[in-house]
């Protein structure tokens, strides 16, 4: 004998055993409503590209900026945009770290002002008076390893090097 119970997602009238009812089941018509009923969650936009994507209350929890996302990518893309910028980075020095993108952006020709390499690879940065934190573009010139190593441990050479 069975009997006729309402499935409590799609609405559907369908047939399950009274025993089962008893027990508390039969409460879906199918697999796919039953996974839908024990959903918690809700549909929220990505934070990056407004894609809508599920979340369960346990990632909203979970989530430190209060913001989701769709994937690993988005995230990565809104933390080096936002946590791991300018003065929130781990490694910022109050824009000490900076004097290779003036160069960069003066176009200052890179190429070693000693030997003349121009191995983007090996150039470094040189402060001309040795003050890490004067960054005006006098005061620096690029400098490849070698000669770098050379100009701060053997003092004779440091007369090469223009000023």
């Amino acid at each position: 004998m069975m009997v006729k119970a309402k499935c409590k997602v799609c609405q559907k009238v369908f047939l399950v055993k009274p025993s089962s009812l008893r027990r508390g089941w039969g409460k879906f018509c199918s697999k796919v409503c039953q996974f839908e009923g024990q959903k918690r969650g809700k549909e929220v936009e990505c934070a990056i590209c407004g894609r809508g994507v599920y979340r369960t209350e346990r990632d909203f929890r979970h989530s430190k900026s209060g913001k989701l996302f769709c994937s690993k990518s988005c995230s990565a893309v809104w933390r080096n945009r936002t946590v791991l910028a300018g003065e929130n980075h781990v490694n910022w020095k109050h824009g000490e770290r900076a004097y290779r993108k003036i160069l960069l952006r003066q176009s200052k020709r890179l190429r070693c002002v000693k030997c003349g390499i121009s191995d983007e690879r090996v150039l470094v940065v040189h402060h001309k008076d040795g003050n890490r934190k004067n960054n005006a573009l006098k005061n620096l010139c690029w400098l490849c390893c070698n000669c770098h190593f050379l100009l701060h441990h053997y003092s004779k050479e440091a007369q090469f090097v223009e000023r």
